[in-house]
């Protein structure tokens, strides 16, 4: 996403994202299974559970239970740390990976689909809703 784009065009590329992801078969993420998924796989460090609640700014509960559907849908698995046995390491799967391929496809489809200019009224059309608002 350039910088240069709007709100509403950043916002709408993200709608078309969505609908795309929506759309195709597969596992259908929440807004935060998707965060957590994101964080997993773009992100170079390996994750905990309590540094997802921290980054996130939710509660482990609800960290677990994204990552409870996550591990369900093979799109990520967990793992003990073995530097420290109280935490517990999310790792990356071949799922998750076909995951993040087919997101990456359709924000390029998304990025790069033509969108229709703004509809801009003709003169005639407006000068004739505003003598009809007048006359009200």
């Amino acid at each position: 996403m350039s910088t240069t784009e709007t709100p509403d065009a950043q916002a709408a590329l993200f709608r078309d994202a969505l609908i795309g992801l929506v759309r195709r078969e597969g596992p259908d993420l929440s807004a935060r299974q998707l965060g957590v998924f994101l964080i997993c796989y773009l992100e170079p460090k390996a994750q905990t559970v309590r540094g997802l609640a921290e980054r996130l700014e939710i509660s482990k509960p609800a960290i677990t239970r994204a990552l409870d559907r996550l591990t369900e849908l093979d799109l990520a698995a967990r793992k003990d740390d073995p530097a420290d046995k109280r935490s517990v390491l999310v790792q990356r799967t071949p799922g998750g990976a076909a995951f993040l391929r087919d997101l990456r496809s359709i924000l390029r489809l998304a990025a790069a689909t033509p969108k229709p200019a703004a509809a801009t009224p003709k003169p005639a059309a407006a000068r004739r809703r505003r003598a009809g608002a007048a006359a009200h």
